[in-house]
């Protein structure tokens, strides 16, 4: 079986779907590796470490594919590289599939294979091949490093000869996996650290690692977990009493760190502009939820700005911006989600389709989606998008309808005119005065003539 490691291309990427360890197992397991030349320049990771753990380097993507099984990405091919797809191949990536529907429907169209690895289930023996885990917990510990960055006091408490320096105070919102890191690499640079979720065992998450935990514990608090481990929605009245304790916290803190996001939908806001507002000055705000839309309103995305006195950082992809170490994981999450699928004595690809792994990944093959929610994901897409034609065509046939209107009138006043001249001429020409069609429709058809690129035009931007 041969496989196929390319180079990415999408902007802010520098990661690479392999690691010199991850070539050398698949070629301990009989696997042909080929990497496309320059695949792991970004993240530190060279052709020659490749080509010493056994890969064979490519000029480019299309001699890297060509004749290859499977294809390994960080992320998503781009419409341009679509083409070098052939079919029957396997592409294992983060696919974003449940909202890049129509990339996903052109893989299926050439007959490739797709296994998103966003959609991974999260079951115990899955939490290895985890791509989000694995790359949020590098985001969570690099989240602190950019703040401190541009944060302008130290971190620890310092006592020195000129006197005392306080710690910082660090305000971690959100107790996933990229939460839990902040905390704990806050807390080793000494600061003293709270941090805030809905669900309450998490609180537990929280002070293990030293946290101060802050939310209104009652009794809906402690009931507001569901037995799969989500929250459930509060009452507005619980709303209000957590906000105002968050109001209370936040002027408090001098890092504030912001970790919520929602697959397919923008980012929860978390802290308001009022919030930044009753911030210390010189106060930073690292925003995880950037990409999504932010977790703060006042966020630029690619950006690092300064509002209202405080340093809002919204640095995008953060898992690249520690290129080699993600990369390292996220090869081995790779390596570890296709081993089992390499039978041990053909050598080649053998799928379990009723594995439960395969069947939360598999989402296109053999030329159709088999994925039941990225299918409805893509139905509902195409249903919005055909709504958005009809509105646009029916906004386009109103004006092309007004057109015909105002084109009637004018003809309708030549004809009145007309009439109104009948008297002061003679008999005969009365005849000739009242034959106003010809000017009528002379009047309307440049009228029609002029409108109909409108509807045109109008369907364009609204798929624009």
């Amino acid at each position: 079986m041969k496989i196929a490691i390319l180079k990415e291309r999408r902007a802010h990427e520098k990661r690479v779907a392999a690691s010199p360890d991850s070539v050398k197992k698949f070629t301990d397991l009989g696997c042909e590796v080929v990497v496309e030349s320059g695949a792991g320049d970004a993240a530190a990771l060279h052709d020659a470490a490749f080509k010493e753990a056994g890969a064979t380097i490519a000029k480019d993507a299309a001699a890297a594919l060509k004749g290859a099984d499977v294809a390994l990405k960080v992320q998503r091919p781009m419409d341009d590289e679509l083409s070098l797809f052939a079919k029957g191949q396997t592409l294992i990536c983060q696919a974003n599939a449940l909202i890049e529907t129509d990339l996903v429907g052109k893989l299926a169209e050439r007959g490739v294979r797709l296994f998103a690895m966003e959609l991974v289930p999260r079951i115990t023996r899955a939490q290895s091949m985890d791509i989000l885990s694995s790359q949020a917990n590098m985001a969570g510990y690099k989240a602190v490093l950019d703040a401190l960055e541009h944060f302008p006091r130290a971190m620890p408490m310092m006592s020195t000869a000129a006197g005392r320096v306080n710690p910082a105070n660090v305000f971690v919102m959100g107790v996933g996996v990229a939460g839990l890191q902040a905390i704990a690499t806050a807390k080793r640079l000494g600061s003293v650290v709270f941090a805030t979720d809905v669900r309450p065992d998490t609180k537990e998450q929280v002070e293990s690692l030293g946290g101060k935990f802050v939310a209104v514990e009652n009794e809906e608090f402690l009931e507001a977990q569901s037995e799969g481990g989500y929250a459930k929605e509060m009452s507005d009245d619980y709303k209000k009493q957590q906000a105002a304790l968050i109001a209370e916290q936040i002027q408090k803190m001098d890092i504030v760190i912001t970790t919520a996001q929602i697959p397919g939908r923008k980012a929860p806001v978390l802290v308001t502009e009022e919030h930044v507002k009753s911030m210390k000055p010189g106060a930073v705000i690292v925003d995880l939820a950037a990409e999504s839309g932010g977790n703060c309103p006042l966020t630029e995305f690619g950006k690092v700005v300064e509002k209202h006195g405080v340093i809002l950082i919204g640095h995008p992809n953060v898992p690249s911006r520690l290129a080699e170490a993600t990369s390292q994981l996220f090869a081995r999450n790779l390596l570890n989600f296709l081993t089992p699928m390499i039978d041990k004595e053909t050598k080649q690809l053998s799928i379990d389709r009723e594995d439960q792994i395969v069947i939360g990944t598999l989402v296109c093959e053999d030329g159709k989606v088999v994925h039941e929610r990225v299918a409805d994901a893509a139905k509902g897409a195409g249903a919005n998008k055909a709504g958005a034609k009809k509105a646009a065509a029916k906004k386009g046939g109103a004006k092309k309808g007004g057109a015909k209107k105002a084109g009637a009138k004018k003809a309708g006043a030549k004809k009145a005119a007309a009439k109104q001249a009948e008297p002061k001429q003679a008999e005969p020409r009365q005849a000739e005065a009242a034959e106003p069609a010809p000017a009528a429709s002379q009047a309307a058809t440049p009228a029609e003539g002029d409108k109909p690129a409108e509807p045109g035009a109008a369907d364009s931007k609204q798929e624009g």
